[in-house]
């Protein structure tokens, strides 16, 4: 302290130009949707012949809610997406052979992998389930994003009762 080294400035820092001109109104506001002035559209997607990852990119925008004006990133503002014919999705180059998915029980040496091709065959919506699942955020607003997402191997689902309206991506 003593050579004449100094750890920081000794000022004191204002917001000069608002001293003793303060008002609130001079201050800009940002808006943001309340939940209650928002509502989730339902959708519905045929996904039979598309790309895996570029269909579950799209989906992933739609449920974030990124295409609506009022989007703000810590809300869920998302529309329900029901995704049909998730089985006839199709993939680029090797990757029915080459994909694997791992899940591990939790004991010693029990990893238990998959690969795409075996997937589509014995649980196809799985597929679209976990591309769109690691594309969303992490945490609560994920997980109630993810909830929104309805994705089904046949052509039929359980909500026309929602009346979704067709989706073209």
């Amino acid at each position: 302290m003593g050579d004449g080294l100094v750890l920081w400035p000794r000022v004191l820092y204002t917001f000069a130009p608002f001293v003793g001109t303060y008002r609130p109104e001079s201050f800009m506001q940002t808006v943001f949707a309340k939940p209650e002035e928002t509502r989730g559209d339902w959708y519905v997607v045929d996904a039979g012949g598309k790309t895996l990852g570029r269909l579950a990119s799209q989906i992933a925008h739609r449920l974030k809610g990124k295409h609506k004006p009022t989007y703000a990133p810590h809300q869920d503002l998302g529309d329900h997406i029901v995704v049909i014919n998730a089985g006839a999705v199709r993939v680029t180059g090797a990757k029915l052979t080459d994909k694997w998915y791992h899940q591990h029980t939790g004991y010693v040496g029990n990893l238990k992998s998959t690969t795409l091709d075996k997937l589509l065959k014995e649980h196809p919506e799985r597929a679209i389930e976990f591309a769109v699942k690691g594309m969303l955020p992490k945490g609560p607003l994920g997980r109630r994003m993810y909830r929104k997402l309805h994705v089904f191997g046949g052509n039929t689902h359980p909500h026309q009762a929602q009346q979704p309206k067709a989706l073209e991506l």
